[in-house]
């Protein structure tokens, strides 16, 4: 058995203290570390010890596809580790994002390739050919958004909070109890159509006063969710996301529990440190927060409707 070293990832979200401590390097860290892979994806391999030095994970299979893999395993997978585990360490929410399914993958990838989209650039939205379903469990209490809510308790969140706007919206989705209304107003709010910052910014305000109404430590019933777009609306002002994350679930994980999210699924990590397993991929699809723009080249590619979220023992509406 030789020893494992993973690829630190840096991303302005990540902890300056966990990987590092995790790790056994000099902590705080000079930049904040969000995720550390431990895989052979060629974006970030991680490196085996040898006699001599280390080599990639990505070249040691590579070498060796039916050795390391097995001869099943070397077919099904055309020779790569089928699957990418990482830490990750959010000190901060993370982007909006959903990750596509295998077909939207395969086109993605020869579509940007085709155009000549560089691996590395920041547009870039496909970097492999592969779907991305993930399973994180949590290490830490582990906040996060995910997955549509039900559209009855949509509709009690937006009338609860007394913003006119949100009141039409609540009878605009009333009127459409299948995916339909969800996707109109999820479209509409992503886009930029129709959320000017005077709409953001009151529903920040009317979070604040619906947590201010609580008396005596007692919570309402959607203190949560509130409390939450009160958090994003202060750290991204005039984001669309702080609507969008009254459409998600909002999700408690404590340590031990754990969150299947299949490929489409929207959601958002916003605090906390956990183990992801993946399918072998890094593809994402962004919505918001940090600083994102949603990449939607078609209605395909937009996340699908459904709650589509498996919670082991979650604390969610």
């Amino acid at each position: 058995m030789k020893r494992l070293h993973g690829a630190i990832r840096s991303y302005e979200w990540g902890s300056r203290t966990v990987l590092a401590e995790l790790t056994g390097r000099p902590s705080p860290s000079d930049r904040p570390e969000a995720e550390l892979w431990l895989g052979a994806h060629p974006a970030d391999p991680a490196r085996v010890d040898d006699a001599v030095s280390g080599v990639s994970l990505l070249d040691v299979i590579s070498a060796d596809p039916l050795g390391q893999l097995g001869a099943a395993n070397a077919s099904q997978f055309r020779g790569r580790l089928p699957f990418l585990l990482k830490v990750l360490a959010a000190d901060e929410p993370l982007s909006l994002q959903a990750h596509p399914n295998s077909v939207q993958a395969r086109e993605g990838f020869e579509r940007e390739n085709a155009n000549g989209v560089p691996l590395d650039s920041p547009a870039r939205n496909y970097k492999d050919d592969n779907h991305k379903p993930e399973l994180v469990v949590a290490l830490t209490k582990f906040e996060a958004l995910a997955g549509f809510r039900d559209v009855r308790r949509t509709v009690a969140l937006l009338r609860a909070l007394g913003v006119a706007e949100l009141d039409r919206c609540a009878e605009q989705l009333a009127a459409q109890t299948d995916s339909s209304g969800m996707r109109a107003l999820f479209t509409q709010w992503i886009t930029g159509d129709k959320h000017p910052a005077a709409l953001i910014g009151g529903v920040v305000e009317a979070c604040r006063r619906y947590l201010s109404t609580m008396c005596d430590g007692a919570e309402g019933e959607f203190a949560a969710e509130a409390q939450t777009a009160l958090d994003l609306g202060s750290r991204y002002p005039n984001d669309p996301s702080v609507l969008i994350s009254l459409l998600l679930n909002r999700i408690t994980l404590e340590p031990g529990e754990g969150l299947f999210l299949a490929a489409g699924n929207l959601h958002a990590y916003l605090r906390g440190v956990a183990v992801e397993i993946m399918a072998n991929s890094d593809n994402v699809l962004r919505g918001g927060l940090i600083r994102s723009t949603l990449t939607c080249p078609s209605a395909a590619e937009c996340p699908r409707l459904s709650a589509g979220v498996h919670a082991g023992g979650a604390c969610g509406r």
